[in-house]
């Protein structure tokens, strides 16, 4: 969380020689022998979360005068940065990120408002020499090579869910696997479905992967400035409108669809791999199908990934906590389209998604577009909670549905259903 620690120590290599400049209203870390709790704070100049920290620290101290805060910056002084690293590999962690808080042994990373409200609760209970009770029930996600994500106790976890579960409702991309699928069903044969299926699909988020770190590559270097924040809500308004207006006016004005000059291609590369060659041969083809599709199809899929990875940003999210997250986003992201394979495989048939499936899809995946868009205008901090994100998601359904079904009953009683 926060900037990665290693950009702090590369500068660190260029500006070591220069005398530790701690940050305005932070005291230096005091190293005497306490016997109250002692609340170790490692910072770093620069580090716009450290920023973010501070006043909220003082607050804390003002607050607890027996706490015992000891500020080490780990940029410019060696020692802090040796000491760091002491302590958290002490603690079985890696120092990876700043603001890291530790108290005792326990560690928190970054700095977010849950955060924030989790170590406050903390320090009371260590003030009153409460007798802590047993440890909350965690869920956690094994994620292979990104390693294990809390996701009951991540502030985004909960709004990864349901940002990456309605993303997997986009029709450009249900189309075109609908497309393929229903062409390469004409082989008869479970297992070639299942592999070039997987392959297609495996492909289009590695692409759909990459687009999005690039773009969080590119939102962190300009996180400092405010006016990012206002461009990303005005274009996420600009795509959800589009796509609610695409539900009342299909094919008229500005549209987030797959441009008519690429379907030709699209089925005729659905066509080559229903044709009978090697296996090899054939999966070959797809990865390029697959990577040629995932690039065409990205103006029309972009507007939740653009608006996940800018919530991400403003939470202060960086590292492995950023890459954990971007997997779980991957893997609930695909969960639509897997389940769309399986019953392929399963029943060797592939149901082709119609205009006005893809119209109600775009209703609802528009309007909760537009919802997050007012967010991160109005308070970005709201989908760092799960209860906020639901109501802000679940309220976003509503008025889609609201809307869906005030059309069909207009439709009805003027006789045109």
């Amino acid at each position: 969380m926060g900037r990665l620690l290693p950009s702090y120590l590369g500068l660190a290599l260029v500006l070591g020689a220069l005398v530790p400049s701690p940050m305005p209203g932070a005291a230096p870390a005091d190293l005497r022998p306490a016997t109250d709790p002692v609340l170790w704070y490692f910072w770093g100049e620069e580090c716009p979360f450290c920023q973010r920290a501070e006043p909220w620290l003082l607050e804390l101290e003002t607050e607890h005068p027996e706490l015992v805060v000891r500020r080490v910056e780990v940029v410019r002084d060696p020692d802090g940065r040796a000491l760091f690293g002491t302590m958290m590999r002490e603690r079985g962690r890696e120092p990876t990120a700043i603001p890291t808080f530790i108290l005792g042994e326990s560690v928190w990373v970054g700095f977010t408002r849950p955060l924030a409200d989790a170590l406050q609760a903390e320090v009371r209970a260590q003030l009153a020499h409460e007798v802590a009770g047993p440890p909350p029930r965690r869920t956690v996600l094994d994620l292979g090579p990104f390693g294990d994500l809390d996701v009951s106790g991540h502030p985004m976890a909960g709004a990864t869910l349901l940002i990456a579960f309605i993303d997997g409702f986009n029709p450009c991309s249900l189309w075109v696997l609908t497309v393929l699928l229903a062409m390469i069903l004409g082989t008869r044969s479970r297992a070639r479905v299942a592999a070039v299926g997987l392959t297609f699909l495996l492909v289009t988020a590695a692409v759909y992967g990459a687009f999005i770190v690039g773009l969080f590559a590119a939102l962190e270097v300009a996180a400092h400035m405010g006016w990012v924040r206002v461009a990303v809500a005005a274009l996420a308004l600009a795509f959800g409108l589009v796509n609610v207006k695409d539900f009342f006016a299909s094919g008229r004005g500005p549209s987030l669809t797959i441009p008519d000059r690429f379907k030709p291609r699209i089925y005729g590369g659905g066509r080559a791999l229903r044709q009978d060659r090697p296996l090899v041969v054939t999966l070959a083809l797809t990865v390029g199908i697959a990577g040629g599709v995932a690039l065409v199809e990205l103006p029309c899929t972009a507007g939740f990934p653009v608006l996940w990875t800018t919530l991400i940003t403003e939470a202060g999210i960086g590292g492995a906590s950023f890459m954990g997250l971007l997997a779980l986003y991957l893997l609930v992201y695909l969960s639509v389209e897997v389940a769309l394979l399986v019953g392929a495989v399963v029943t060797l048939r592939a149901t082709r998604l119609q205009e006005a499936h893809g119209g109600v899809l775009k209703l609802f995946g528009g309007t909760v577009m537009i919802a997050l868009a007012l967010v991160l205008l109005i308070d970005p901090t709201l989908m760092e909670r799960l209860l906020g994100s639901l109501v802000v998601v679940a309220l976003a359904l509503g008025v889609a549905t609201v809307i869906l079904v005030g059309r069909r009953g207009l439709r009805w009683a003027s006789g045109s259903e």
